[in-house]
């Protein structure tokens, strides 16, 4: 028949079986640094205990000299001229980096701070209610900015302002410690006091 064409198979397309086989794993994590072999650069700068300063080798000798000590070559900064390997245990080397990366996480944790407003004729009921706020804060482990806010012509109570912010630092003296004494600023006069370490 005019304009018939045999039909031809088409070849078997196994991306979806190799899909299926792989399927359900894991993606295996690739070492955050070369090591040994990995390292492609023909000469690295060499570092590390028992290594004599200023160590410049072609990365086999390198290899070679990272394998007579029983440990590895890693290559800590790629982008030096010529990049800088040190030789190490691997395996302490990551542990070491992660300690590290946890320390500066806990730095970095944010430090929260609660405000706490007075008045510079604040009765003993407000003040009373205020501190068991504040000690709620400090437990808590936020810090606490207590100020005392100055209307108009009230600034001319700023020593009474200062007394009252001592006593709120003398209530709070076993849990907290005044990291800013009462300073004046504008209309505000603020302390800041943090949080004591806990005992063991």
């Amino acid at each position: 028949m005019a304009g018939f064409k045999p039909f031809t198979p088409r070849p078997q397309n196994n991306n979806n079986a190799q899909g299926n086989q792989n399927r359900g794993r894991r993606p295996v994590k690739e070492n955050p640094n070369r090591i040994n072999n990995e390292i492609t650069a023909p000469t690295v700068r060499v570092v590390g205990d028992n290594v004599e300063p200023n160590l410049v080798l072609p990365i086999a000798k390198a290899i070679a000299l990272a394998d007579e000590m029983e440990l590895d070559l890693v290559e800590i900064s790629p982008n030096a001229e010529p990049p800088v390997c040190r030789i190490v245990d691997y395996q302490k080397f990551l542990y070491q980096q992660k300690k590290k990366q946890k320390e500066i996480k806990a730095k970095q944790t944010k430090v929260v701070i609660k405000e706490i407003r007075f008045g510079p004729q604040t009765d003993d009921h407000d003040f009373n209610f205020k501190l068991r706020h504040a000690e709620n804060f400090i437990k808590e482990g936020a810090k606490v900015k207590a100020y005392v806010f100055f209307r108009g012509r009230s600034i001319v109570f700023k020593e009474q302002g200062e007394i009252l912010l001592l006593r709120f630092a003398t209530a709070l003296e076993e849990i907290a410690k005044v990291e800013v004494m009462p300073t004046l600023e504008g209309k505000k006069m603020n302390m800041i006091l943090a949080p004591k370490p806990k005992k063991n």
